[in-house]
């Protein structure tokens, strides 16, 4: 009787180790997979800031559409500040003119839908 306990005591015990093990290491997997570093922006020298306002055509929501175009817009170098208003279709948009131009924040915005989706008019820097 106490051997029959023993092997039984053994095994649950061998079960409840290797449980474990495994859920520490899908912790850590998970763990290691949400840590993310922020992105650090450098600071833009007075002489070189410059706004630009823009009209965004074809969006058709403020979570998807505007949130994205904004996201893609501020993820840029020398991008200090992006904003977009899915109400008044609006972007604006501070950047060092060293490093960004109007054009090209153009072509982004164009890029984040299909090239067809999103139109750009009335740029203003």
């Amino acid at each position: 009787m106490n051997y029959t306990k023993s092997i039984l005591i053994l095994f649950v015990t061998s079960v409840m180790l290797v449980s474990c093990k495994e859920k520490t290491s899908e912790k850590t997997t998970v763990a290691a997979a949400e840590i993310t570093v922020p992105k650090v922006k450098k600071e833009i020298a007075a002489a070189n800031v410059q706004t630009a306002s823009f009209n965004i055509e074809g969006m058709t929501c403020a979570i998807g559409c505007a949130k994205t175009i904004e996201e893609e817009l501020s993820g840029l170098d020398g991008v200090q500040k992006a904003t977009v208003d899915f109400d008044k279709k609006l972007a604006i948009v501070i950047f060092d003119k060293t490093v960004q131009t109007p054009e090209k924040l153009t072509k982004v915005v164009q890029a984040t839908g299909d090239g067809k989706t999103y139109k750009v008019a009335n740029m203003k820097s």
